[in-house]
């Protein structure tokens, strides 16, 4: 492996990587190299760390949040360093060796460098990748204003409010099933009483029809009634 190429070296050993539980052998988590760090603060240094029991050197690496990974730099076994477009120096990083530690720092930390770091290490031809360490700033949130009122007051203006809201849907529910209630009664006694009075109608016109079929009788033209003549009666 040479130190001029490390980002090519990286790019042929993709199809032999071997991240997980593996790679713990070989490489560790990275981690804050200040315990008392969680987060990183703007413009301001971030260091971080990880260990590795090869003698191959270890490389860092950025994922952003899009997922696409970045090539930070690579630090051999020698304590040589090979930062991306193979540069031996960078303004924006800082690199140190120490026994199996291996640190990166971040000179001033921006939006531009939150993500997910990595450790890999080369050796014996397969690339091991360690777990990720998330590297991003806080998120801030703003509480709404709240604004309180007396407990006394705030409880009586309360139990008026249920009581009167209360009060009213008991009454517009009554005023509805009244309503219910008078369409159920009224409508059939309507319809009863139409009904009873197109029978009574009906009635009365028949009555007349019959009554004068009735009274149609035959009178003589001098408006009196005829007389059988008497017969006189026979002597014996």
């Amino acid at each position: 492996m040479t130190d001029a190429s490390p980002a090519l070296l990286l790019l042929l050993s993709l199809g032999l990587c071997r991240p997980g539980a593996q790679s713990q052998k070989y490489v560790t988590v990275p981690k804050f190299y200040d315990s008392k760090i969680t987060h990183p603060e703007r413009g301001k240094p971030l260091k971080l760390e990880c260990t590795s029991s090869a003698d191959s050197g270890i490389s860092w690496i950025r994922q952003d949040k899009a997922g696409t990974l970045h090539f930070i730099v690579y630090i051999s076994a020698l304590s040589r360093t090979t930062f991306e477009g193979s540069q031996k120096t960078s303004s924006r990083f800082q690199v140190s060796k120490s026994g199996t530690s291996y640190r990166l720092q971040v000179n001033s930390f921006e939006a531009q460098d939150e993500g997910i770091y990595f450790c890999t290490v080369n050796f014996n031809q397969v690339l091991y990748f360690s777990s990720g360490l998330r590297v991003f700033f806080p998120v801030t949130t703003t509480a709404a204003p709240v604004t309180t009122v007396p407990t006394t007051q705030s409880a009586q203006v309360t139990k008026r409010n249920v009581c009167l809201q209360s009060h009213e849907a008991e009454t517009s529910k009554e005023k509805e099933l009244n309503f219910f209630c008078e369409i159920f009664i009224w409508v059939p006694l309507a319809a009863a009483c139409i009904l009873l009075l197109i029978a009574l109608v009906i009635t009365i016109v028949l009555c007349q029809k019959t009554r004068r079929r009735r009274c149609r009788c035959k009178r003589p033209a001098n408006g009196k009634p005829k007389m059988k003549p008497n017969m006189p009666s026979q002597q014996i």
